[in-house]
């Protein structure tokens, strides 16, 4: 272990000084790149992030003198394991990703290899113009990444493979050389002669149908398919050659487009119907099954309205005008055969079919049973006419192994994703078992055992089920002529790693609950829940477009380690305990885990279900107990504490805090001691807490009214957390105006109530735990009485929905205090609905830019607020990304950077383009902070907007 720890320290030295990029051999970085989107852990000697071609020649050159392997890895999307390995690591994705050339014209683009898909198409978007593959990963997925693998997407049954968009290459294969790659087998010795001399070999067993992806596509090197070397290199999965720059042919866009959904009694009859459906020249042909639809439902919520069936085709159409498109659409819906048909002209209804398909990888993570599900068959393909053949069998497959997944896929082109609930938390043998009997199924029909993701480790031993040997000897003698030192992506398509070697879930131990969290929806294992993450790179992205918020911590400084992923990574590896082997305390998972700002998106955004910040407190709980803790977790994880303690001095208390505060020259130092950033400032105590107002309020009152008061309007909980009590009283008044005027009996309870979130979110778990106690206490009678509990801080009220039932889930009262809270938007809009609605205050005439709060995002959703606010009559747009303070994260000593780089992602620039008048809308208490500290715009709570709208004589609650 020391010489190989000696060796790889030795190799970053001298890689170092050899390349301008950033070059590692920390354990968390290697932890970050042991895996990428399959099931293999292999731990590289170092990570390397190249800025520059001459970078990547260079690192090529060390590793031939020193015999070490090299990988390449892109947006570290690969299910089959193509894009992890034992020696160097280049990732692509960090610096080499421009446009270099995009010439509208001559249809083409010149890429370097990291360049997102996502970017490539907006760039070319405005010319009419797209890449024609378009795999759903392509947010985060490389351009090398998808030569790499010869991906395909939706569209490729039009546009065909990547394979069949790229015209040249620039390449360094493993032997340094360095050339150009296009139609011309003259720049590599010896390829034309093993080109002449399997002439059977490559006319007979290769290119076969079109999503024949595993080995070798060697048939592009025929001369009656021009000699086309670069379509023959795209994918070979970075085993022979690495891609500096490509060119690549773009499409045009097709005018209009209309979504065909077609119902059929299951997912086998919806296959058969696909070659007569190939006739019509889809765009797009795919496969839903009822059980990937169900899976949509429990995690969305809702799903769009379905035709009848349980297997459903989409079929895209086209044309020159939407005349024309929908002329194709009824023509297909005539020649389906289908048990029903809807008929989507291009809007929000075809993209939220499309949503389910884009989300179906991560929600496929999970089997109808619950159970942790995992690639290795997910893309196998056979010919179309065959597909419906092969899924019955495939089914009967997995029932004989009992295993089960949520199938969908391209099935215009025969390719079948699902991913299987293999028993991998003890051994590999039912999976190596399975795939050996499902590889001879698909050989059989004539498939291929990729269709589109590569072999990778997942199935290159299983090659010679498909192949003749003639035909592995063939591939051999490929990869000799460009890597014959076996540097390049070793233990791939040729000489393969067993498919059961160097699985990442059988080496893992269980991380059982233990005061903390009960992680119920993973068996109570931390270990089961951080393998949530099966890799698919989404925190990646910029999710905004789509309402996306995760990951800005990722966004703002573009490293893997902050993005989700990077940190489930660790702490997978922190569960394996040979490479991070510090457990609970390691230096690498807190390293990991600091600029995570438990912003809780990736528990709505991450398909999989991941929950970082669930994660990050849990370890912060654990490493802590009992032990002395960073002083950020005892002034601001127990803000809640001192201002109840301040505000029980009176005015007097407050009011000194405030003068204090208000001081610089004494606020910078007293922050810093308490463990925050000398650039905050502390927000103002608010001199009367509306605890107190309430209770003077209710006495005056009680007074007027002789100590007697009948009321028989239906009754309702004002909560007023700790950040709302203390700092923003006014929006707790506001709501009891609002609430009074929509009909309610306002009931504020006698004793204060905190949910404990600043606790959580620091980790401080047992002290959270008593505050919800305590909370159960004050609340459940009300709760048990079903009577509705309106909370105003966003945050808050997602611990009641969320956290409280992780914490306390054996607490009788918790189910019922989770339902009974509701937003001021979810009260307002059901008291609309009913048969005597209230009359809205009105907004017409208002713009509103809104602020959802992260937390509100991930648990309870913005949806009801917007349609409250245009119920209004006010014109709103809801910003989708975080402000970057979140809660004690942005306030903490060492992130104040990041915080201010998170706020850039959309928050600041909306806030410096609004006009004056418009209205700046924000619940949360720490996005009103960041927007005022950063900006200097003061944000208004909803309760506030619309009671600022009340008539005078509807002030007063008067009817």
């Amino acid at each position: 272990m020391r010489a190989a720890s000696s060796h790889a320290a030795d190799l970053a030295a001298r890689l170092r000084r050899a390349v301008a990029g950033e070059v590692s051999d920390d354990s968390r970085r290697r932890a970050e790149y042991s895996t990428d989107a399959s099931n293999y852990r292999v731990v590289p000697e170092v990570v390397v992030l190249p800025r520059t071609a001459e970078d990547v020649q260079a690192v090529l050159a060390i590793a031939k003198a020193d015999a070490v392997s090299v990988t390449c890895r892109g947006g570290g999307t690969s299910i089959a394991g193509n894009a992890v390995g034992p020696g160097i690591v280049l990732d692509f994705s960090r610096h080499l990703n421009r446009i270099r050339e995009l010439d509208p014209v001559a249809g083409i683009a010149v890429v370097e290899p990291g360049v997102l898909l996502g970017d490539l198409q907006r760039a070319a978007a405005p010319h009419g113009l797209r890449f024609g593959p378009d795999p759903s990963s392509q947010a985060r997925a490389t351009l090398a990444g998808m030569i790499g693998n010869n991906a395909c997407g939706p569209h490729a049954v039009a546009y065909g493979r990547t394979a069949d968009n790229v015209r040249s290459m620039t390449v360094l294969d493993g032997t340094g050389r360095r050339f150009t790659a296009a139609d011309d087998l003259s720049v590599l010795p010896g390829l034309d002669a093993l080109v002449r001399a399997r002439l059977g070999v490559l006319r007979t067993e290769l290119g076969r149908f079109s999503r024949q992806v595993s080995g070798y596509s060697l048939e592009h090197l025929l001369p009656e398919r021009g000699h086309r070397l670069a379509r023959a290199l795209v994918g070979t999965e970075g085993t022979v050659a690495v891609t500096l720059d490509a060119t690549v042919d773009l499409v045009q866009i097709s005018p209009a487009r209309v979504l065909v959904v077609l119902g059929y009694a299951t997912m086998p009859d919806a296959a058969d119907a696909v070659p007569r459906l190939l006739g019509h020249g889809p765009l797009a042909v795919e496969g839903l099954d009822a059980r990937m639809v169900d899976a949509v439902r429990s995690h969305r919520g809702v799903v769009p309205e379905l035709p009848s069936g349980t297997g459903w085709l989409m079929v895209e159409v086209g044309g020159v005008d939407d005349g024309a498109a929908l002329e194709s659409a009824r023509a297909v819906v005539a020649d389906a055969e289908a048990l029903d048909a809807v008929v989507l002209p291009a809007g929000p209804q075809a993209t939220a079919m499309w949503r389910i398909r884009e989300d179906g990888a991560g929600l496929a993570g999970r089997s109808p049973r619950g159970e942790q599900s995992w690639p290795g068959w997910e893309d196998a393909a056979v010919p179309p006419e065959r597909l419906g053949p092969y899924l019955r069998e495939f089914d009967a497959l997995l029932d004989s192994y009992g295993f089960d997944g949520l199938p969908y896929g391209h099935f215009g082109d025969g390719c079948v994703h699902v991913r299987i609930d293999f028993p991998l938390n003890h051994d590999g043998s039912a999976f190596r078992a399975f795939l050996f009997d499902a590889a001879r199924l698909v050989a059989a029909h004539g498939g291929s055992f990729s269709g589109e993701h590569g072999d990778g480790r997942a199935r290159s031993e299983l090659l010679p089920l498909m192949y003749s040997k003639e035909a592995i000897e063939t591939f051999e003698a490929f990869k000799a002529l460009l890597d014959p030192d076996d540097l390049l992506n070793p233990g791939v398509l040729v000489r393969p790693r067993a498919i059961d070697a160097d699985l990442r879930r059988p080496q893992a131990l269980p991380l059982l609950a233990d005061g903390g969290f009960s992680f119920p929806h993973d068996g109570g294992d931390l270990t089961r829940a951080v393998h949530r993450c099966v890799g698919l790179g989404k925190c990646r992205a910029d999710n905004s477009a789509a309402g996306g918020f995760m990951c800005p911590s990722f966004l703002a400084t573009r490293d893997e380690k902050d993005s989700t992923r990077g940190r489930a990574r660790v702490l997978q590896d922190m569960a394996n305990g040979t490479l991070v082997t510090g457990g609970w305390s390691a230096p690498e998972v807190h390293e990991s885990l600091d600029l995570c700002l438990s912003c809780k998106a990736c528990a709505n955004d991450c398909p999989a279900g991941v929950d970082m910040a669930q994660y990050k407190a849990e370890v912060l709980h654990r490493t802590y107990a009992g032990r002395r803790r960073p002083m950020a977790h005892y002034s601001l994880g127990r803000l809640p504490q001192w201002v109840s303690l301040l505000h029980r001095l009176g005015r007097l208390g407050p009011a000194v805090a405030n003068a204090v505060l208000g001081l610089r020259a004494l606020a910078r130092p007293l922050l810093a001691i308490a463990g925050v950033d000398r650039r905050r400032r502390a927000p103002r105590l608010a001199g009367v807490p509306f605890s107190r107002w309430w209770r003077r309020s209710e006495s005056a009152v009680r007074r007027r009214s002789g100590g007697a008061i009948s009321d028989d309007r239906p009754p309702v909980v004002l909560w007023a957390d700790s950040f709302t009590d203390g700092f923003s009283p006014e929006a707790a008044q506001a709501a009891v105006r609002v609430l009074a005027d929509a009909g309610y009996r306002v009931i504020v309870p006698e004793r204060q109530a905190c949910c404990g979130l600043t606790w959580i979110s620091t980790g401080q778990l047992d002290g959270a735990r008593r505050r919800l106690g305590t909370l159960l206490d004050v609340l459940g009678p009300y709760a048990a009485e079903g009577i509705p509990i309106v909370g105003l801080e966003p945050s808050c009220l997602a611990v009641l929905r969320s956290d409280l039932t992780e914490l306390l889930p054996e607490d009788s009262r918790t189910p019922q205090v989770a339902r009974a809270a509701v937003t001021l938007a979810e009260l307002l809009t059901t008291r609309l609905a009913e048969d005597r609605p209230w009359r809205l205050p009105d907004l017409t005439g208002v713009t509103v830019l809104a602020q959802p709060h992260c937390h509100q995002h991930a648990v309870i959703g913005y949806d009801k607020d917007l349609a409250l606010l245009a119920a209004a009559g006010a014109k709103a747009t809801g910003l989708a990304g975080c402000c970057g303070l979140a809660g004690n994260f942005g306030m903490e000593r060492g992130h104040y950077e990041v915080s201010v780089a998170v706020a850039e992602n959309t928050l600041l620039p909306a806030l410096r383009d609004r006009a004056p008048d418009v209205v700046f809308l924000a619940d949360g208490f720490s996005c009103r902070t960041q927007a005022e500290q950063l900006a200097e715009v003061r944000g208004v709570h909803l309760a506030e907007l619309l009671a600022a709208r009340l008539t005078s004589g509807r002030r007063t609650g008067e009817r």
